[in-house]
């Protein structure tokens, strides 16, 4: 039985009327930019997460390299983050003239460690950003405390993670601002690109504001360089259908992801994810611990098993970082879990029998060391 990592099509049968709908909307409005199916959208955000603003951009990463630029992050700025992320979140602070500064993660969730974070302030040190990974918020709250110890800014990559809870609190809305992504494999996808900025601070949106329109406030007038970034309606459209059903996708992933690990548990090789107290995982992806990780992924992929590897490499081991000089043991719970992770399948549409061949393959890769 073939088991796709994603299957965006299951996914896509179920709203059809309704995509097609809010599609044709704009078609026929032809207003793509901009109006009121992009404010109702960044409205109806805000208003999911407890937060006064929205502002809708083309990506995650423009999220992030906005919001870095709207908090002030300027040439020389150190930012404290994880080494196991997606590249935007470095390359983000990077764009915006900062040097991104790595934590190690903890080996239970793969999440910034706060312990590791203090050390590594200095004089130079701007902001902490802790990366809510595979669908599970970092352990905000103490590096909040340290952030508001040492009068740094705090941002929340939240681009795996919408809909997570934290303590009671929903992720991108407890720093001074949060990147979210509607990349197509989201929990909530796009139809292509899109990301969005959301804060509490009135002063980071209209920032956020200006910098997203070429740095004007009014046509051809520009205050500031910014650059073109923006959430189109045709996105907007698709985006604010799925919306609605977004807290049901995630109750489906968590329990899609509940049956694996009761499945998993008569094989103490395989480690599976750890769900940190106080959190709510919405399980972007379930990933795995497994011996023989790579030997692991070829039977699926033998299989027609969906699989990925979520990172291989982390970034203090990236060539394009090498100038920062990152010692061999800087980060060795990344530097474990990029030999050690593999991502199964997981989606909302994922059926018992899918999940239960991917579970026989896992178990047959076992029985074959």
């Amino acid at each position: 039985m073939r088991v796709p990592m994603l299957d965006l099509k299951a996914q896509y049968a179920q709203i059809k009327g309704e995509i097609d709908a809010a599609v044709a909307g704009v078609f026929a409005s032809q207003q793509f930019r901009g109006g009121p199916v992009v404010e109702g959208f960044e409205g109806a955000v805000a208003e999911y997460l407890g937060v006064p603003h929205a502002l809708g951009v083309a990506s995650g990463t423009d999220a992030l390299l906005l919001l870095f630029k709207a908090i002030g992050i300027e040439a020389g700025d150190e930012v404290i983050t994880t080494p196991f992320t997606f590249f935007a979140t470095a390359g983000a602070i990077v764009n915006a003239g900062g040097v991104p500064v790595f934590a190690d993660v903890m080996p239970e969730t793969l999440t910034l460690d706060p312990a590791q974070v203090e050390a590594l302030i200095t004089e130079r040190t701007k902001a902490i950003v802790p990366v809510h990974l595979f669908g599970q918020c970092a352990d905000t709250d103490p590096l909040l405390k340290v952030a508001e110890k040492h009068g740094l800014r705090l941002v929340e990559d939240t681009a795996q993670a919408l809909g997570a809870q934290y303590r009671g609190r929903m992720a991108g809305s407890m720093g001074d601002g949060a990147s979210l992504s509607f990349y197509p494999t989201k929990n909530l996808g796009a139809a292509g690109e899109g990301g969005m900025v959301v804060t509490r601070e009135a002063s980071v949106a209209a920032t956020v504001r200006l910098l997203r329109s070429h740095g004007a406030a009014t046509t051809y007038m520009h205050s500031v360089v910014g650059t073109n970034s923006h959430l189109h309606a045709v996105q907007a459209a698709v985006l604010g259908v799925k919306l609605r059903y977004l807290d049901d996708w995630n109750a489906a992933r968590r329990a899609r992801a509940a049956y694996y690990t009761e499945r998993f548990a008569g094989m103490p090789e395989v480690v599976t994810p750890a769900e940190a107290e106080g959190n709510e995982h919405v399980y972007h992806q379930y990933v795995i611990r497994v011996p023989e990780r790579d030997r692991a992924r070829a039977l699926l992929h033998e299989r027609g098993i969906g699989c990925g590897v979520f990172y291989p490499l982390p970034l203090h081991r990236q060539e394009c970082f090498a100038y920062l000089g990152c010692g061999t043991a800087v980060c060795p719970e990344a530097d474990r879990a990029s030999r050690e992770v593999l991502a199964l399948p997981i989606y909302p549409e994922l059926r018992p029998e899918q999940q239960d061949e991917v579970v026989k393959a896992i178990q047959d890769h076992l029985k074959a060391l």
